[in-house]
């Protein structure tokens, strides 16, 4: 959680200049504040930084203008970076919480706010509430689709994490042979019990897997045959992103087909194991196929940053020349 003084200085000074009267000032103060508080927050005086967000924040409450919608979500990280040097205190966190909330009304797409409330909810105490958070987020379809998919890979990570600790055990995972190959065979576990919440953990984890692949964009598709060194930074950190979220999408597709078919196995459904065996592949060929493209977008990314600190090099000792 860091804050670029620049960037927040140069971006706030345009809006305040096509600002006039009083509006004006009030963002001009605004402004100030913002920046000294980022500042703090740079220097980890949270006190100093939270005081100066909460003023900001307290001249626009509604968030009507992006100082105000600024100070609002820095508010927010400031309280959560103090409740992480400090967790007992927990009011902390729902301060944070509360704060990060009104930035998601003012922009229901705000990501990094988003994640940070289920980050701070996934504690073992407050499992139904992140279920809750993330579930509504799921299911919001005001949302951008990718911020949706995200919310459901969550759940399908949790459901593939549920049914992996009875299907992945010595009493279920046999070592045996398929097809004259050396394989693992699955078997029921000893409790009835365990293999009904398999099958529950299963079929909601089918479900949130298929939602979230379901909402990939063409984009993704279309990302495979870019120019990567012909993109602007901005877009190929935008669609480097979108990737990242549906590689993730599609990893969780194919760990809950896997589930499924050592449930089918477990069951002696012996076609349905086979023919999910066969769907798990293909779905992992999808799969690796954007893992392939994640590391082409993080190796052309890195590339232009050995670029530019080469640049940086020969500029500074040029000028040491001098």
């Amino acid at each position: 959680m860091s804050f670029s003084r620049l960037g927040v200085i140069v971006f706030l000074g345009a809006l305040v200049a096509v600002s006039t009267g009083c509006e004006a000032y009030s963002r001009i103060l605004s402004r100030k504040d913002v920046v000294d508080g980022s500042t703090a927050y740079k220097e980890r005086k949270f006190a100093e930084a939270e005081s100066l967000f909460r003023q900001a924040a307290a001249r626009d409450p509604e968030g009507k203008t992006e100082e105000g919608k600024i100070a609002q979500l820095f508010l927010a990280r400031t309280l959560h970076s103090r409740y992480i040097g400090n967790r007992t205190e927990r009011s902390l966190a729902e301060q944070a919480i509360a704060e990060y909330k009104k930035a998601l009304q003012n922009d229901p797409n705000e990501q990094s706010a988003y994640k940070a409330v289920a980050s701070l909810l996934d504690t073992p105490e407050l499992q139904n509430e992140w279920r809750a958070w993330v579930t509504e987020r799921a299911n919001n379809e005001g949302i951008r689709s990718e911020n949706r998919a995200e919310a459901l890979t969550s759940l399908a990570a949790r459901e593939n994490t549920c049914s992996n600790e009875i299907t992945d055990t010595e009493a279920t995972k046999k070592p045996g042979k398929r097809d004259g190959q050396d394989v693992f065979l699955f078997v029921k576990p000893e409790k009835p019990e365990d293999l009904e919440r398999l099958k529950q953990c299963v079929a909601r984890g089918t479900e949130y897997a298929d939602k979230a692949a379901g909402l990939e964009p063409p984009d993704v598709e279309a990302a495979k045959s870019l120019d990567l060194t012909a993109l602007s930074a901005a877009e190929l950190n935008s669609k480097h992103e979108l990737v990242k979220i549906f590689e993730s999408a599609r990893s969780y597709k194919a760990a809950m087909l896997n589930q499924s078919a050592r449930l089918a196995e477990m069951e002696e459904r012996t076609e349905d194991a086979a023919r999910l065996r066969t769907e798990t592949d293909a779905a992992r060929t999808r799969f690796n196929e954007l893992s392939q493209l994640n590391k082409a977008f993080q190796t052309e990314k890195d590339r232009r940053l050995a670029v530019e600190r080469d640049a940086e090099n020969a500029n500074a000792n040029a000028n040491a020349g001098k």
